[in-house]
């Protein structure tokens, strides 16, 4: 009788843990497969590096800023040409797709930039205002591995929970038995 109660507490634990599983998979989460786009912050019209290792097979990039790219599955990098008539200031997600899993990351295109003295081949720019138009994007951070730590926290009250009622209903029936 001991071993069904055993048995009943592992299978509830089990069940708790494959629940939160599907909120790792929605993300898009594969330890194995990463996404980068570099820099992070451009001006319309220039060239961003895509990256994508990990990947078995081709990766599909889509962006509202970019055309469509394909990374083959034999290589890790491809660019693309931000469009010119990207908003200034806004921030764009960038989506890489291989296969059933998927990475998104941030790209920001710039408000406008200083005269940089490393960059002679850049004229000064009366129409371009010194400072970018907008501020940092803050206030959105609190993630691990691409969980939300509500989705984290969610998932151990389960499986607390979980735990604690197989622990109540196996004491409970000790107690109903006399031993």
């Amino acid at each position: 009788m001991r071993a069904i109660r055993v048995a009943s507490a592992a299978l509830l634990g089990v069940s708790a843990l494959a629940m939160t599983a599907p909120a790792a998979q929605a993300q898009g989460d594969n330890s194995g497969f990463w996404a980068t786009v570099r820099p992070t912050t451009v001006e319309p019209g220039e060239h961003v590096r895509l990256r994508a290792t990990g990947c078995e097979q081709s990766v599909t990039v889509s962006s509202g800023v970019f055309d469509t790219v394909t990374i083959p599955r034999w290589r890790t990098t491809a660019w693309a040409r931000v469009d010119r008539d990207a908003r200034r200031g806004a921030v764009y997600e960038v989506s890489f797709y291989c296969g059933t899993f998927w990475q998104s990351v941030d790209l920001t295109i710039a408000g406008g930039r200083p005269d940089r003295p490393d960059r002679p081949d850049r004229p000064a720019r009366p129409d371009r205002p010194e400072h970018p138009e907008h501020g940092v994007r803050a206030g959105e951070g609190g993630t691990l591995a691409g969980l939300d730590l509500k989705e984290i926290g969610l998932g151990a009250a389960l499986i607390t929970a979980a735990l604690g009622t197989a622990y109540h209903l196996s004491r409970r029936r000790t107690d109903e038995d006399g031993s």
